[in-house]
């Protein structure tokens, strides 16, 4: 077997979303990476149609939310079920979906890769893996060039939801069987007038269609009384065929670019990390994509992910850190699959739903009511199991306003480099000293605030805090207000918990 020569620090089996999320995160941390994908090149598939708040604020916190904005459409309303949402401008910068297709995100993604110097193979899928105490051996499948491996400190499966990483490593996937099948279509249709038809539910099923450019539309059908074989074949009839069966009419359905199925099969990874391989994104978890969770979820792994293992790979933090990766993220994909479950059932035909969805929507006019499914969807409100009781702590960081000696910039904008950052906002000369002792690794700022208290999603106002601790994903490690900024021994146990020991001292 041929070796490349071109072995990495970390291998990412996979260039979809989550694995090229990653792979630029841990380039921004100076890790050496290489994305190895089985396909030749990208497929220009619509799939996933969306980005939630979470997600953008992830972009906007790495300073490329722009490009995403430049090619998407802002909706100012969402739905869980089907049922409309409302979203509140005063939990983020970002409040409102982002409708934009994968397609776009992923070559707007492998852009910035490339800019950062990520290595990407195509037509080179993993076919095995063995892995000891210093590394993983790669084994790649390529078509056209012969077999391969590569050697790496660790791997990374972000290759679907039919993962051969994770069955390689042994990984359980547990969950619930399909009980619907689903059709999904890039198409013309010439003889509907509408540009967005959102889940529209039919005594046969329900179907919706959404326009993407100029004449062309994301169809997808869901039919609750068939259940198709996973490797069954889907062609451009059956989808012609489900659309009349639903809606009464393919409103002249015609040239597809691409047709393909998908459920709503349920199932998550018992482990997110065994020994040198981890996973993220869809081999991680599927579920019923009712309110486009998946795309979005699998960047934030990626998000939570890239900074804990460049850390453990340049020497900083020691394996355990990795640790947290599953105790984290594993909750966090646990309530996408119930939630989704959940949808599953409302948008289910009979008469026995409509009454549940007519009770259900009558609920969702409470602004508790209406707050708890948008989190459900946006993933503002996720809080981290961090050491601490400040309100802040684990929570994501409230993109505030701050006077620094440059001019007013938000938070998030501090988190452009991928590191982490000490935010000291009262002057403290204690916060600095702590500092100290990880120089060149947490970046020590002192700003002021613009505003005595800060948003924070399902919590409502908080005081502005006087100092605090945010880790490379945005969420916050320590907090401390004014008078307890001086707690020294918190700081340094909350340093040496995500940044590793210090230096010195």
């Amino acid at each position: 077997m041929e070796h490349t020569g071109m072995d990495a620090d970390v291998v990412v089996a996979g260039a979809g979303p989550t694995g090229l999320m990653l792979a630029c995160e841990l380039r921004l941390a100076g890790v050496d990476v290489v994305v190895a994908e089985r396909l030749a090149g990208p497929t220009g598939e619509s799939r996933a149609g969306g980005i939630h708040s979470r997600t953008l604020e992830v972009l906007d916190q790495r300073g490329i939310l722009d490009r995403f904005l430049a090619e998407g459409e802002l909706q100012p309303v969402g739905h869980f079920a089907g049922l409309y949402l409302e979203f509140d401008e005063s939990e983020s910068r970002h409040p409102y979906p982002l409708m934009i297709l994968q397609s776009a995100i992923e070559r707007l993604l492998e852009e910035w890769a490339a800019e950062l110097g990520v290595r990407v193979l195509r037509s080179a899928g993993v076919s095995g893996l063995r892995q000891d105490e210093h590394g993983v051996t790669v084994e790649l499948d390529r078509p056209k060039a012969g077999p391969a491996t590569l050697r790496a400190r660790y791997l990374v499966g972000c290759d679907g939801g039919r993962s051969t990483v994770r069955k390689l490593a042994g990984i359980d996937f547990p969950g619930t069987e399909a009980t619907m099948t689903a059709l999904i279509g890039d198409v013309e249709l010439p003889e509907l007038t509408e540009d967005y038809v959102w889940v529209r539910r039919t005594p046969a099923g329900d179907y919706s269609a959404i326009a993407f450019e100029p004449g062309w539309f994301r169809v997808i059908t869901s039919e609750f009384d068939r259940v198709a074989g996973r490797d069954d074949a889907v062609t451009f009839e059956q989808l012609r065929a489900s659309l009349v069966r639903v809606a009464g009419t393919d409103f002249g359905m015609r040239n597809p670019r691409w047709v393909s199925r998908f459920s709503d099969a349920a199932r998550q990874a018992a482990e997110y990390r065994r020994g040198r391989v981890l996973l993220a994104g869809d081999a991680a978890h599927i579920h019923f994509p009712a309110g486009g969770q998946g795309l979005n979820m699998g960047v934030q792994d990626a998000v939570n992910l890239g900074w804990k293992l460049a850390s453990v790979v340049r020497g900083r933090a020691p394996q355990s850190l990795l640790d947290t990766y599953h105790a984290e993220r594993h909750p966090v994909a646990a309530r996408v699959l119930h939630n989704t479950r959940a949808q599953s059932a409302l948008v289910r035909p009979g008469p026995q739903t409509d009454a549940l969805r007519e009770v259900f929507g009558s609920l969702m006019v409470s602004d508790d009511v209406n707050r708890y499914l948008r989190h459900l969807l946006n993933a503002l409100d996720i809080r981290y199991p961090v050491d601490g009781d400040h309100p802040l702590e684990g929570r994501r960081v409230p993109d505030a306003d701050l006077k620094t000696a440059e001019g007013v910039i938000g938070v998030h904008e501090l988190l452009h480099a991928g590191r982490p950052v000490l935010l000291d906002l009262h002057g403290s000369p204690e916060v600095a000293a702590v500092a100290g002792g990880w120089a060149g690794r947490v970046d020590l700022v002192e700003a002021r605030g613009e505003d005595d208290h800060w948003t924070v999603p399902a919590i409502g106002e908080v005081a502005a805090p006087a100092a605090l601790l945010i880790r490379p994903d945005g969420h916050v490690a320590w907090a401390a207000d004014e008078g307890g900024a001086g707690g020294g021994d918190a700081l340094r146990t909350a340093l040496t918990t995500w940044c590793g020991p210090a230096a010195h001292g």
